[in-house]
């Protein structure tokens, strides 16, 4: 069934608001402890469990179990995404929340490569392999509470406020850093300091689970699962093979979508740290600070993007953002060369708005593209697919295509960032426009929600 005006009566304000504060809650939470390590990796954990190599390989190496991450979120999406699409959204988030509070304290316990040697960077390994499985089960599952929940009118503003859960995140693993460098020297930081921010995950993580225990089922889900089981297909119902066989465009089109959004992100947040240690050698203090400040500024631009997205539509906006990110990227290193406070956050700040335009609308854009009973599935496979391909590599690549510190060639990376822009605009030119659409429509279960 083709997607239609909806036309039941929206939920009251008061339980959206609970939904869309739980999401934001959780999104934080695990976007914190998931962020943490990429900004760790930058920092220490070359040192601490790679000390044989040289600083820029151990970095380089640091960023390989980092990319790693990314490896496992596919596999989260698929399971969480299974199992939410059969027995709840809810169930799945207090899961994946828990998995991820589990994975990042062990980090902030784990023994360095001088205290057990090679067994150090495995434990890193699997402890960050179960953190890209938990984000990969966390974003579709809090995006499609926010969404399921909301009206078709105010979609696009509702369903950002988990997206804005990252830079919330981001917020909170910059912030505490920032904290620590500024009380701590840099020797007491690589010897215990580190560990205080992972450890620190347990208490928002409880805090987390806690608000995600009192919400209510999405009332589509329930509405789709009903009507699977009158049709007696429960026990056949199974959402990979569903999404394979009625969405294979759509997933497509997500993951080209996310190529350039996913590559600039890590590019201007987490790339730029390595870069000022490695290459400009100079303290990554002034850039804390301002991803800090960018952070806040996002975390207050997604919602007013993800409202304006439901007046002039997903397409425009993301199609904007995809190009500006392109054509940001050939002045981004170039600001931060100079050091000075106000160009670096100039840097930062323009390049994480085109990416808010992009981000704000995403989650509602993608939650649309799939039926219900398979949307679970379906967002998180398009969404998190495309992070191997896209976050995953693009530290590695980035460094790569710097080259050496005596040489390095930022335009290198602004032709990677704008290749990957090319990919998301053909991707949002074979996308149809979704914004206040209704969410009750389902190839799999075929007339429903009529």
């Amino acid at each position: 069934m083709t997607a239609q005006t909806e036309t039941i009566e929206a939920p009251p304000k008061s339980s959206i608001q609970k939904v869309v504060f739980a999401s934001l809650i959780g999104t934080a939470v695990e976007w914190y402890d998931f962020f943490l390590y990429g900004s760790a990796a930058a920092l220490v954990f070359g040192t601490l469990f790679f000390p044989e190599s040289d600083p820029l390989t151990a970095t380089m190496l640091a960023f390989g179990t980092y990319a790693l991450g990314f490896v496992a979120r596919p596999l989260g999406g698929v399971v969480f995404g299974h199992f939410g699409d059969k027995v709840g959204r809810k169930k799945m988030l207090v899961v994946a929340l828990f998995v991820m509070g589990i994975a990042t304290v062990g980090i902030g316990l784990l023994p360095t490569y001088a205290s057990i040697g090679i067994a150090a960077p495995l434990l890193l390994l699997a402890c960050r392999l179960l953190q890209g499985f938990a984000v990969g089960g966390e974003w579709g599952g809090a995006v499609l509470m926010a969404a399921e929940h909301g009206d078709p009118e105010h979609r696009g503003f509702w369903a950002s406020w988990p997206q804005a859960g990252v830079p919330l995140g981001n917020l909170l693993a910059t912030g505490v850093l920032f904290i620590l460098a500024a009380v701590q020297s840099d020797a007491t930081f690589e010897a215990w300091g580190w560990r205080i921010p992972f450890l620190l995950s347990a208490v928002l993580v409880f805090i987390g689970l806690w608000v995600r225990m009192t919400l209510e089922e999405s009332p589509v889900f329930e509405e789709a699962k009903s009507e699977i089981a009158d049709k007696g297909e429960t026990s056949t119902h199974m959402p990979l093979f569903e999404v394979i066989k009625n969405y294979p465009k759509e997933v497509l089109i997500a993951m080209g979508m996310r190529m350039a959004e996913n590559i600039s992100y890590y590019i201007f947040t987490i790339v730029v740290l390595a870069y000022a240690k490695e290459y400009l050698e100079v303290s990554t203090d002034l850039i804390l600070k301002m991803l800090l400040i960018a952070a806040a500024f996002q975390f207050f631009l997604i919602p007013a993007l993800g409202a304006l997205s439901d007046r002039i539509g997903r397409r425009p906006m993301y199609m904007t953002g995809a190009i500006g990110v392109g054509v940001w990227s050939f002045f981004f290193f170039g600001l931060i060369d100079t050091m000075e406070p106000g160009k670096v956050l100039l840097a930062i700040v323009v390049g994480l708005f085109f990416h808010s335009l992009m981000y704000a609308p995403q989650a509602a854009f993608f939650s649309e593209l799939f039926g219900t009973s398979v949307r679970y599935t379906g967002a998180s496979v398009g969404y998190q697919l495309a992070s191997i391909f896209a976050g995953a590599l693009a530290p590695i690549i980035a460094l790569q295509l710097l080259g050496s510190v005596e040489e390095k060639n930022t335009t290198a990376v602004a032709i990677y960032v704008s290749i990957a822009s090319v990919i998301s605009v053909v991707a949002v030119l074979f996308a149809k426009e979704t914004a206040k659409t209704s969410l009750r429509h389902d190839r799999v279960v075929p007339g429903a929600h009529k």
